[in-house]
């Protein structure tokens, strides 16, 4: 399992988030990952979720970080989420 840094910069408005740190077995998964709940986002989640994050997974900036602990489960581990 490796460590993602996600990030887009096509929504920064309030109420949207800019990153997260995520948990993932490659990089495909990453660039699909809600930074909310990290699960896999759908077609329809992401037209939807534009309103919060970019409205297409090809706008996701994926970096590799790192590696996970061996306990670490597949998923989100913190998020930035812009409120004001």
């Amino acid at each position: 399992m490796n460590l993602y840094l996600i990030s887009q910069s096509m929504n920064d408005d309030y109420d949207t988030y800019d990153s997260a740190v995520v948990a993932a077995a490659n990089e495909k998964t990453t660039r699909f990952m809600n930074p909310g709940n990290g699960k896999k986002m759908t077609k329809r989640e992401w037209s939807y979720s534009y309103s919060i994050w970019c409205n297409k997974p090809e706008y996701v900036n994926v970096k590799l970080i790192g590696e996970a602990a061996p306990h670490i489960n597949e998923g989100v581990i913190c998020s930035s989420f812009n409120t004001e």
